[in-house]
Formats: C-alpha cells, sequence, structure tokens
C-alpha cells in the first residue's frame, strides 16, 4: 500500500497562553497543500523493518521516527503484524508544514485499512494526539480552526480556490522548542476564525504569526524572504508555524524561480 502524507501551512499563528505542562495554548488555521511524502507499507513475516529515502534524516531521528512511533502505539491497541515501512521525504524538515506529523497520521490511517481494523476517526484521533500535537488534523486532513496544543480541531469553510501559492524554504531549521521559549504569550484582540473570512487581501493587516517577532530577529533571511514574496505581488504572505517554511498567496501564477534560485521552492494552483 501507498499513499501520500500531505503537508499544511498555518495561516495566522496566535500563541494565547503558556500551560502547566509547559506546551503553550495557540489559536491558528491549518490549511492541507498537496506538497507530500510517499509513504509505502507492506506485510513482514518476521522483524518489523523501517526505511527512508529523499531527503536525509539523521540516524538518531530515523531511528526514532515518528511513524515507528505511531506504529507502536496502534499496537497498544490493536495486534498488528511486522511490517516494512518506507518512507521516502520531500517535505522539508523543520519548516514548519507538519510533515512528521502527516507520516504519523498516514501511518495510523494506512494501517487502520491495511489491517481492516476499523478504528473509527474519533479512535485514529486519540492515538495520533498521544503521538503529536499536530497529528490529529492530518487524520481529517480538512482546513481546520485549531486550539489548545493544536490539537483541539474545528472544521472552517473559507475558499482560497484560484489563489496560487509559492512556498520558499531556506534550508534553515527552526528550533520550535526554543522559538516558543522566546515568545511572550497573549491573548489576541483579533478573532482568527472571523478574519479568515474576509478578503484575503485584508489579511495582511489582520492575520499574524506570533513566531515572525522572534524568528525573523533570530534569522533575518527569512524575513526578507517574506518581503520578496510582497515586493513580487503576493496579496498575502506568511511564515508558516515555527518557521521557516514562507508562503505567498498570489492572484496570477508567477514564476521566482530566479529569485529563489538557492532555496526549496514549490508551488501550486489551490
Amino acid at each position: 500500500m501507498i499513499n501520500f502524507p500531505n503537508a499544511k501551512i498555518n495561516i495566522g499563528l496566535n500563541i494565547t497562553e503558556k500551560r502547566k505542562d509547559g506546551f503553550h495554548n495557540i489559536e491558528t488555521i491549518f490549511y492541507p497543500i498537496k506538497l507530500s511524502d510517499i509513504l509505502e507499507i507492506k506485510y513482514l513475516k518476521n522483524n518489523f523493518l523501517f526505511n527512508t529515502t529523499g531527503i536525509s534524516i539523521d540516524e538518531g531521528s530515523r531511528d526514532n521516527n515518528i511513524c515507528i512511533k505511531a506504529y507502536h502505539l496502534l499496537k497498544n491497541h490493536c495486534t498488528l503484524p511486522p511490517v516494512h515501512m518506507h518512507l521516502h521525504k520531500n517535505i522539508p524538515i523543520g519548516a514548519g508544514l507538519g510533515g512528521g506529523s502527516s507520516d504519523a497520521a498516514f501511518t495510523l490511517k494506512m494501517l487502520n485499512s491495511r489491517m481492516k481494523l476499523n478504528l473509527s476517526n474519533e479512535v485514529l484521533l486519540k492515538i495520533a494526539e498521544e503521538t503529536g500535537s499536530d497529528c490529529p488534523f492530518f487524520i481529517l486532513n480538512k482546513p481546520s480552526f485549531a486550539t489548545k496544543k493544536g490539537n483541539a480541531l474545528f472544521p472552517v469553510n473559507f475558499n482560497l480556490k484560484g489563489y496560487f501559492l509559492v512556498l520558499v524554504y531556506s534550508f534553515i531549521q527552526v528550533n520550535t522548542a526554543a522559538a516558543y521559549q522566546k515568545t511572550k504569550p497573549q491573548q489576541s484582540s483579533e478573532k482568527l476564525t472571523y478574519r479568515i473570512n474576509q478578503p484575503v487581501e485584508t489579511w495582511k493587516e489582520h492575520i499574524k504569526n506570533d513566531f515572525e517577532k522572534v524568528i525573523f530577529n533570530d534569522y533575518p533571511e527569512i524575513k526578507k524572504i517574506k518581503d520578496q514574496l510582497y515586493d513580487s505581488g503576493a496579496v498575502y504572505a506568511s511564515m508558516s508555524g515555527s518557521g521557516s517554511a514562507v508562503y505567498g498567496f498570489f492572484r496570477d501564477k508567477v514564476d521566482l524561480k530566479t529569485e529563489f534560485s538557492h532555496y526549496f521552492v514549490w508551488t501550486e494552483w489551490l
């Protein structure tokens, strides 16, 4: 069985408070995009096997990959045979695009289907939450307003059809935990669920990512990418999650390969 765990972008990200467990409560919109990894799962007669290709994953991360974690968490609920999981990484790592979380969520969904476990989405969501804060989103994989740690999800209905997405990754990997430590949580004066339904052209003034203040100060190169997207005609541009990928929405198709020739660039019609 082969599937394609897709990435997401964050539209707006408000860090509202630090929790007693050390995590932070946030408000954000998760929006799925087509950029994807490739995940294959096959039966094995004997030992469990996991390997990767594509974007390099260091040995320690590969041995403790979130797909392996998802497999063992699911195994706590169900009887699972040994499998061979082959993950081909296309989604940049440490970019705020949720690639690892998506891989884990798709592992759960694929095993549920392949092994005919017949687990409901409700059960899969609970297991996904044990796996990681962003994982539940990829079980549903639909535009969602996310609160708490990003694991409380509510469907949102807004239309980005017809916009051209340009996503730029500078190969800078941001440490999410360190970035959170530098932020100052506060309640937002703007209701994100209201603003998201206003014209996209108004988002620039009202929809913010709280991580940008911290990340742009530490990595001016990332801010330059956002500025370049606006200079190139984007109607809205933002860093995704805790970074470092930056995206822009355009009314028309644009070719920015020259401007961002040294970076990873992904484009698609939404």
